[in-house]
């Protein structure tokens, strides 16, 4: 009996090890089958203002990222109208929200990005200097925090070129900027010696806002030949007001950028926004997806300019362009 007992039991220790076994198998299998979450990427887009040459950069900023992440990125596009305020406010809540990057575009909104935190990564695009956007001296192309992106710089001794080809016998220019924009300040400071050693007289002429750009226009227009205006947010979202007093006056004006010649200028040398917008999404994936590091990675810059004119205003100003220069379509 003791024999028979004994044989029972290891049989049932037995049977019960396979069962433990067979139990355990399918756990295993069924862990290995599971795939992996895929993490989703929040960013935000702080927009200072709707207007063509931003819209594009923004544009080209989320083409980049979704063709590289797919539905692995969330991307938050808010557009501050042109306030600076409103800027602080986007932003503020992309770092309450704890997004993973945030864009910002123009130089207010990099501003108020900057400002906002020091441990989301940044990077702005359509900012003309950075080292001047975020008083960083002696700037050597790359900032030291969590700061990068893109410039919509064109060479402002070109921009100077074909101000002087397509008007060689004015005397008088002056440059029209709002005093709110740090980067437009340092522009004409850069291009008014180009101007000068080509002989024109150069006169700055300052506006605050939208509310006196089209008087200030008026008082340029009556004082010089040619005017120029630089890469400027309020002067581009201003550019129909400005258009309208000098047309009459029969005054040209050369741009900084294309979508604000085709607003009111003869011509220009310009980059494509919409590719440094797409570069700026690049360097973007290259931070969420491949761990970056945001303050090491070198301003990038638009890597071909184009002569271009607006059709419209030329024939209204019986002007005539080298055959180099194309259209803006």
């Amino acid at each position: 009996m003791k024999k028979l007992l004994a044989i029972l039991c290891a049989l049932s220790l037995v049977f019960a090890l396979c069962a433990c076994g067979e139990s355990a198998a399918p756990a295993a299998s069924s862990s290995e089958a599971a795939p992996a979450a895929s993490t989703v990427y929040n960013v935000g887009v702080c927009q200072l203002v709707q207007h063509p040459a931003l819209d594009k950069a923004t544009e080209g900023f989320v083409a980049a990222l979704t063709e590289k992440l797919g539905d692995q990125v969330s991307i938050n596009v808010q557009n501050a109208s042109g306030d600076s305020a409103t800027c602080a406010t986007i932003v503020g809540t992309f770092v309450s929200d704890e997004v993973n990057l945030i864009m910002a575009n123009a130089t207010p909104a990099l501003q108020a990005a900057q400002a906002a935190t020091n441990s989301i990564p940044v990077l702005g695009t359509s900012i003309t200097e950075y080292g001047v956007a975020l008083g960083i001296d002696n700037f050597d192309g790359k900032t030291g925090i969590n700061v990068s992106g893109t410039s919509d710089l064109a060479p402002l001794d070109g921009q100077a070129d074909v101000l002087a080809e397509l008007f060689p016998d004015a005397a008088n220019v002056g440059i029209l900027y709002c005093s709110a924009e740090a980067n437009s300040k340092y522009q004409v400071e850069t291009i008014t010696p180009y101007l000068e050693a080509k002989g024109y007289r150069v006169t700055a002429y300052t506006f605050a806002d939208s509310n006196d750009v089209a008087a200030v226009t008026t008082t340029a227009c009556d004082e010089n030949d040619v005017l120029y205006i630089p890469t400027d947010n309020t002067a581009a979202n201003c550019a129909e007001a400005i258009h309208n007093v000098a047309l009459p006056a029969g005054v040209p004006i050369v741009c900084g950028e294309e979508n604000l010649c085709a607003g009111c200028g003869v011509a220009t040398l310009s980059i494509s926004y919409y590719d440094i917008g797409y570069a700026t999404g690049l360097m973007a994936y290259e931070i969420l997806a491949n761990g970056a590091d945001v303050s090491t990675m070198e301003i990038q810059y638009a890597p071909q300019f184009t002569k271009e004119y607006n059709a419209a205003v030329c024939e209204a100003l019986n002007i005539t362009v080298p055959a180099d220069y194309v259209a803006i379509g």
